[in-house]
């Protein structure tokens, strides 16, 4: 089997309402699509994304630049692709839109990969498990007041989630507090909250806040600075007995290995975008393990619901439905709250090519 061409689609999907997150103003999310077209037909599906339509056409064209490197090529050498696009995208950066571009590529011939030998991606690699804990990240805004914060919350759990994250970033820190107080008096004691500041804070104000927020038994406090400040992380992190997450806003493996000598948080949360895609994700997840720390994931939920699966440290996956429309599949739980991992081949979730001729850019 060849790779005889690479194709893009940009698809537009806007919200309604428009969401409030703390760090940014969100209007949509938009998706560069990546199709890897072969000589027998398969075809292997990756995905890059953006908010509010920002740099969609750069990211775009650095995908198409990395065509003279993947067309041609046999699916099943895919790690020579990413050998040579990490030393090719050398000179112009090994972060930003660069690894974006990567990403994509790389995603793509993943799901290429698998389809060729019929496996899902999970099982392609040897999966640690069959479901993957869940949190639903789709929710919970910091412009929602208190009544909505305790309806949403209610909501989510007759839906049959059993985690859920709040985003924190009010005024004063009693604020924030009374906020948590009312999610957790809404879904009680046995359902897994997280909160996430958006790197809002300064080391001082996080440390006071985290330690207001102890008695809620969180699973975890999310980016609450910086994200480039470790060592403010790691100073976080040692004063509060609840776990910090962070690593989303790094790149690739190397940036995650930072992160883990310097002890900046307890829980990793590699992006498979900004890793660079699965081969990254894989050996950052890899790393992590070594350290004995586990992992969550951002984003992506389609395609981090296999890699999750296929390592012993997986966390939790973060579920977030902005592109649920333009995918045939959707993600199930299971009676226990836990996402299903398909058994359909490649990542086992497709692109609707109507809903692309609808949501185009």
């Amino acid at each position: 089997m060849k790779i005889t061409n690479l194709r893009t689609a940009v698809v537009h999907l806007p919200f309604n309402p428009e969401i409030d997150g703390g760090l940014y103003h969100l209007l949509s999310a938009d998706c560069v699509l990546v199709f890897l077209e072969t000589d027998t037909g398969l075809v292997g599906e990756g995905q890059c994304f953006a908010l509010n339509k920002q740099r969609l056409g750069v990211i775009n064209e650095m995908i198409l630049s990395l065509a003279p490197l993947v067309v041609g090529l046999d699916p099943q050498l895919g790690g020579s692709f990413s050998a040579r696009a990490w030393k090719e995208i050398g000179f112009v950066g090994r972060s930003g839109v660069s690894v974006f571009g990567l990403a994509g590529v790389d995603t793509a011939l993943w799901d290429l990969r698998a389809k060729a030998v019929g496996l899902n991606v999970a099982r392609l690699i040897g999966a640690c498990s069959t479901t993957v804990p869940v949190y639903h990240s789709g929710g919970l805004w910091i412009s929602r007041s208190i009544d909505e914060l305790q309806r949403e919350a209610s909501h989510f759990v007759s839906q049959g989630f059993r985690a859920m994250k709040m985003r924190l970033g009010k005024p004063t820190a009693k604020e924030d507090a009374e906020r948590v107080r009312a999610v957790r008096e809404a879904i009680g004691p046995d359902i897994a909250l997280m909160v996430d500041s958006n790197q809002q804070l300064t080391v001082a104000r996080a440390i006071r806040l985290g330690r207001m927020l102890e008695e809620y038994n969180l699973t975890w406090f999310e980016e609450p600075i910086p994200y480039y400040d470790h060592a403010g992380e790691a100073e976080i992190s040692a004063a509060l007995d609840t776990p910090l997450a962070s690593g989303e806003s790094e790149y690739a493996s190397r940036g995650m290995l930072d992160m883990l000598l310097q002890r900046s948080a307890d829980i990793l949360m590699p992006d498979l975008q900004r890793m660079g895609g699965p081969t990254e994700f894989l050996k950052a997840a890899n790393l992590a393990h070594a350290f004995n720390t586990p992992v969550s994931s951002h984003l992506f939920p389609e395609m981090n619901l296999a890699l999750l699966a296929a390592i012993p440290n997986a966390s939790f996956l973060e579920y977030m439905s902005w592109c649920e429309p333009i995918y045939r599949e959707h993600i199930e739980l299971d009676t226990a709250g836990r996402a299903i991992v398909p058994d359909r081949p490649g990542w086992g979730f497709r692109f609707d090519e109507a809903a692309i001729a609808k949501y185009a850019a």
